[in-house]
């Protein structure tokens, strides 16, 4: 599959005329930052036409967050790729009508505002798709459409505290913390983009109408926390931090080595928990019946993890992953960026892909998931320029040049 030479630099405008699962689907994007963009990137991927509507002073301020190269996010190049931008002063009333011709003959619209901010100009639900009744409408925002704190500003970050998950992170004789990425945004985009593709199945092949998506960021994680709630429903017990444990399911830990660095064993299943006791040497804990089966496990959990610390901690790292890899015992290192920059199979898998930004700058690229055996997803152009669409997309709605001329110069775009 991939190789680690440096790819033809992708078109700078679409001309790929090979099959893609959501060819001929427009979806008009707006929407800042993380959750909404990232639902249309992933839309963007497989085929559909992504017109990204930004502010015309600064545009989305993903464009300036974390590492950036000559001024311009890296984040924003791989999170925009395949979209369209056109700048839009939303509060005019110019602004909003090219909207609502775009519109017209899009088939999703992508939005992160908080609740009625687009109602009060022209734009929300009841208004768009009386334009176009087969519209669908994915709208994310902290707390979802309704309900009391549906006015509150909402982000990642207080999402995963109220969906459960932050009480889960890190160790019990210390605060909660947060995990490297913005879970919250990532998982809210996912359901939306689940929810567009339900409702545009229900539209196609029921014979229904369009319909809008409600996402709320905190209902998205909390729609993963597994037992969380019947265990406290049924018994009162409250999940809490564990550290880098698994509890309930053992072994599953993550154990120190002699180099300093640390190995994730995961030998839960009975017949690997087997193969692991033989591995590290203790023929006496794989035959022991008291722990053949996970119950039996988990009340020996202590002197378990003990036994695979106790020979980790004699080893270095390598050494341990040949080990386990010999046994058929699931285990890793923990990766970081370089780690996975180097790994073969992230290569072997087309994980990293390389393209080249507009100075002729190299950039790298994670690759595109998930992979589909016939229509697979494709990066076709890294994030664009602020407003590089902008003229092409107005004259496909029927603006002239002279109006365009005269929309930039009020400042609408």
């Amino acid at each position: 599959m991939a190789t680690n030479n440096l790819r033809p630099e992708p078109p700078s405008e679409p001309g790929n005329t090979e099959k893609s699962s959501l060819q001929g689907i427009k979806v008009i994007e707006l929407a800042n930052l993380i959750a909404g963009p990232y639902a249309a990137s992933l839309l963007g991927q497989f085929g559909a036409e992504v017109i990204k509507v930004e502010s015309p002073v600064d545009g989305d301020p993903l464009r300036k967050w974390r590492k950036l190269h000559e001024g311009t996010s890296l984040w924003w190049y791989s999170q925009s790729r395949n979209k369209k931008s056109i700048t839009l002063d939303l509060k005019s009333e110019q602004g909003q009508q090219i909207v609502r011709d775009l519109v017209k003959d899009a088939d999703i619209v992508i939005e992160n505002f908080r609740p009625g901010t687009l109602e009060k100009w022209g734009l929300g639900w009841d208004d768009l798709s009386a334009i176009n009744p087969n519209l669908i409408m994915v709208r994310v925002s902290g707390y979802g459409q309704d309900g009391p704190y549906s006015g509150r500003p909402g982000f990642a970050a207080i999402a995963e505290s109220m969906g459960g998950l932050r009480n889960l992170i890190g160790y019990p004789d210390r605060p909660p913390v947060r995990t490297g990425i913005s879970l919250g945004d990532t998982l809210a985009s996912l359901y939306g983009v689940i929810g567009a593709l339900l409702a545009m199945h229900h539209l196609k092949s029921n014979g229904g109408k369009g319909q809008f998506i409600d996402v709320a960021l905190y209902e998205a994680v909390f729609g993963v926390m597994e037992s969380l709630i019947p265990e406290y429903a049924e018994t009162g017990f409250v999940r809490e931090r564990t550290g880098a444990s698994l509890p309930g399911i053992v072994p599953s830990n993550t154990y120190p080595c002699a180099d300093g660095r640390y190995v994730i064993v995961a030998g839960n299943g009975d017949s690997i928990f087997k193969r692991l006791m033989f591995a590290i040497e203790r023929p006496d804990l794989a035959q022991d019946p008291r722990i053949a089966r996970n119950d039996g496990r988990v009340e020996h959990t202590a002197m378990i993890d003990q036994a695979i610390a106790d020979w980790t901690s004699q080893h270095d790292l390598e050494y341990v992953l040949q080990v386990l890899e010999k046994a058929e015992v699931p285990g890793s290192r923990i990766y970081n960026a370089a780690d996975i920059h180097q790994d073969p199979h992230y290569r072997a898998r087309d994980m990293i892909q390389q393209f080249t930004l507009p100075d002729g700058q190299p950039i790298e690229m994670p690759g595109i998931v998930p992979k589909l055996s016939e229509t697979p997803g494709k990066t076709n152009w890294v994030g664009p320029k602020l407003g590089q669409h902008t003229d092409e997309i107005l004259a496909s709605i029927g603006r002239s040049e002279a109006e365009i001329v005269e929309l930039r110069k009020n400042g609408v775009i």
